[in-house]
């Protein structure tokens, strides 16, 4: 479904992608982990169109899309989370999930994905019409990715969806996201929760220092003694 190959980026003159080069396939959980600064929301604005790759490719079913705007890959169906949600605070959580119809297939069928957006995250329902930003963390985290199902995703990415939640809620967070795959989209996961996210992955990259150091199935992986190591204290 998505292919990068050799993606290199930089701000200003210090390169923060090397050679980056990675896959998902349709119906995968994907994870892409690492410390802070490695580069991995970076590498999601690239297939976001929010900053064109210094070299490489982006392709999305086999047709190259690094030269499209931000808008036209939301049109096809790649929808980004960003990390810290990016919610519109004084606007109500039925405002905030509407703007998430954008593309012109997502507003003609707003009102059905609206019903089935709330079918999933219940606890929206209740809170329809409160400001966004009066909610809890894990609520607003239900809202931005519920905002981000609202433009109908082939590929949904989710960055950080975990940060800054209590322990709880981000049990709760990964099973939303598991639900929403098990619904039929296909997620690419940036995460710094190694355990968890390679628990869920089908499929899993590490990214350091803003190269793929190591790849693999997601329990494989979780079962490496160097990563146990590196992320686990183990």
């Amino acid at each position: 479904m998505l292919e990068i190959r050799s993606a290199d980026q930089f701000y200003g003159d210090v390169q923060v992608l090397y050679q980056v080069s990675l896959t998902v396939k349709e119906g995968e959980i994907v994870a892409l982990v690492g410390p802070n600064t490695a580069g991995k929301s970076t590498a999601l604005d690239m297939i976001s169109g929010l900053i064109k790759p210094a070299a490489g490719q982006i392709l999305f079913h086999g047709k190259p899309i690094h030269e499209l705007p931000p808008h036209a890959i939301v049109e096809l169906g790649i929808i980004q989370v960003p990390e810290g949600r990016g919610l519109f605070p004084f606007m109500t959580v039925e405002e905030n999930l509407e703007l998430g119809s954008y593309g012109s297939k997502a507003r003609r069928e707003k009102a059905d994905t609206f019903d089935r957006v709330l079918e999933l995250l219940p606890t929206l329902r209740d809170r329809r019409t409160q400001m966004a930003g009066s909610l809890s963390g894990g609520e607003q985290q239900m809202l931005a990715i519920g905002r981000g199902l609202m433009a109908q995703p082939k590929l949904l990415m989710l960055d950080e969806p975990s940060l800054g939640l209590a322990p709880l809620m981000v049990q709760k967070c990964f099973e939303i996201i598991k639900e929403v795959h098990s619904r039929g989209t296909t997620v690419l996961l940036v995460e710094q929760n190694v355990h968890h996210a390679l628990s869920l992955a089908d499929r899993a990259y590490v990214l350091e220092t803003g190269r793929i150091v190591m790849e693999g199935k997601g329990p494989e992986l979780l079962a490496n003694p160097n990563l146990q190591e590196a992320y686990l204290g183990l």
